[in-house]
């Protein structure tokens, strides 16, 4: 019998008295793991001293699939104008006060010359909300979205009261953003617990929102992951990290990568599958449209700077 079978058999019966699970009997999962079954809940209790460790084990083995797993994209995700991956690079990007969209500077850049050459009033390229001419008028766009519950804006408000010295209120913010699922909240969380402003420092909870935002694609969070495994002399996990975070697009994981392969912790073969990786990343959020916006905001820049 194969090892698989003899597994589906196990689960198939009682961890605690045997019995087989028929009509009549009905076997419940261990509440925190997948490796046994049990017909009630006084062989759930009786058994749980033997099962303790292997429970705890299984766990960790389930937490690590899911922490480890490489996302199929970074936190950022798609500029959903031209639908193509936004840059890990925030300054390629904006996002919209009025529908709390990121646009990449492509789309954007495009839409100013259409309204430009169109003699068109100024709207969002996204929403065509018309844009505001004060600081006022996108303060309360911006708070509209806070009101209705946009985590991205909520998450984006909390950055803002935190650069303010609001910590309490960022903490807050940042809080009920990553409740309903925004990755970089988490991310923030992690500063916060990491830094101790607004919060007591915490390693605990900031691996936590880390892990949390790792998994969702982040890829400064899953870059300092692999910091703290590396200082916890855990290599393998830390490489592991740098990685995922390089197939992402992240830099600074393919540096400390070729780092760590003048040092013999990282071979040659994962390396190299890296590099390819983490360029196919970085050319799939480049586009015709997205250069002719750079070289414009680098003309731009440069002309402003000699003035």
């Amino acid at each position: 019998m194969s090892e698989e079978n003899s597994d589906h058999n196990m689960t198939m019966c009682c961890a605690s008295c045997g019995i087989a699970e028929v009509d009549e009997v009905k076997l419940k999962e261990c509440a925190t793991c997948d490796l046994v079954r049990y017909c009630s809940d006084a062989c759930l209790k009786e058994h749980k001293s033997q099962h303790k460790e292997d429970c705890k084990k299984r766990v960790a083995e389930l937490n690590d699939e899911i922490l480890f797993k490489q996302p199929e994209s970074s936190h950022r995700g798609d500029c959903p104008i031209c639908c193509l991956p936004l840059s890990l690079d925030i300054q390629k990007s904006g996002m919209t006060a009025c529908c709390s969209k990121i646009i990449c500077g492509g789309c954007s850049h495009a839409n100013q010359i259409r309204e430009e050459e169109a003699s068109l009033q100024i709207k969002c390229p996204f929403c065509r909300e018309p844009t505001p001419s004060t600081d006022e008028g996108f303060d309360n766009q911006r708070m509209k979205r806070v009101e209705v519950n946009d985590p991205v804006a909520l998450c984006r408000e909390g950055v803002l009261q935190y650069h303010k010295g609001d910590y309490q209120s960022a903490f807050e913010y940042f809080t009920k953003a990553a409740e309903l699922g925004n990755v970089d909240a988490h991310y923030q969380l992690a500063v916060m617990y990491d830094d101790g402003h607004g919060v007591e420092k915490d390693k605990g909870k900031e691996i936590y929102h880390l892990e949390e935002a790792a998994i969702g694609g982040h890829h400064d969070a899953r870059f300092n992951l692999g910091w703290e495994e590396g200082n916890n002399d855990n290599f393998e996990r830390a490489v592991k990290h740098w990685i995922i975070s390089a197939n992402l697009g992240d830099d600074g994981s393919i540096k400390i990568l070729m780092e760590k392969f003048k040092e013999g912790k990282v071979s040659k073969d994962d390396l190299a599958a890296a590099l390819r990786a983490h360029q196919a990343a970085v050319d799939a959020t480049k586009s015709p449209q997205r250069d002719s916006a750079e070289k414009y905001y680098r003309i731009e820049d440069n002309s402003n700077t000699e003035n």
